[in-house]
């Protein structure tokens, strides 16, 4: 039975630890990796991405594992969700899902960037400034995939915020930050769609994003669930 303390415990911890796994490595894709090879010039990202081809790949495959880890980790969040309220732990459920196809149809506009650049047809099709400005649209492209899918995303934060936050086995605290992390994502995708000039502005709210999730899964991982009479 699955609504014993001991077993939503273990279920919490396993969930922490996929948690923790799927922060590292979209941090590692989208700050480490991208972050390095793209900059605000269209020449120069194309050079940093020829000269960082294998990088560049380890980050996409890094991404998907990402989503991989998303699809258990969704369920065990509705296993310890779903005894506050079944219905609503399913609609965060079917957010996050959203959220996770969105992410990874958009990964294929990174794959046609490694395309670009070795396939000797497309190189002799297109000068080297069109190769440049084609690469940088896809890196555009992959941003505004990327917000779009965290628009589902920040819903599906709030709505694990609101049900953490009513739970009896976490602290209300938790609930609290998962829900500001919603609103962040939120804040952050449609700044980024509506006024992308302000853009660079507002993208530091993510840091409260990741300070909620980030306690989380901490919390699961270490503390499990707590004693409830």
């Amino acid at each position: 039975m699955i609504n014993t303390k001991y077993t939503l415990s273990k279920y919490a911890r396993i969930g922490g630890i996929l948690y923790l796994l799927s922060i590292v490595l979209g941090a590692l894709g989208q700050i480490v990796i991208r972050g390095s090879v793209i900059t605000m010039d269209p020449v120069t990202t194309s050079q940093n991405l020829v000269a960082s081809d294998t990088l560049w790949r380890i980050g996409i495959i890094g991404d998907i594992m990402m989503h991989i880890l998303d699809i258990p980790l969704m369920i065990i969040l509705f296993l310890l969700l779903k005894n506050v309220n079944k219905y609503l732990a399913l609609l965060g459920v079917l957010f996050n899902i959203i959220q996770t196809a969105v992410l990874v149809v958009n990964k294929m506009s990174l794959i046609v960037a490694t395309i670009l650049i070795n396939n000797s047809a497309y190189n002799e099709a297109f000068d080297a400034n069109q190769i440049h400005a084609q690469i940088y649209l896809l890196t555009d492209i992959h941003d505004y995939g990327f917000g779009l899918g965290l628009i589902f995303f920040g819903f599906a934060c709030l709505t694990y915020g609101y049900l953490i936050f009513k739970s009896d086995y976490f602290p209300n605290i938790l609930g609290v930050l998962m829900s500001i992390a919603g609103l962040c994502y939120l804040i952050n995708s449609v700044v980024l769609i509506l006024a992308p000039q302000y853009s660079e502005d507002v993208f530091l709210v993510l840091l409260f994003s990741l300070i909620g999730e980030l306690s989380f899964s901490l919390w699961l991982l270490v503390k499990g669930v707590k004693e409830v009479k």
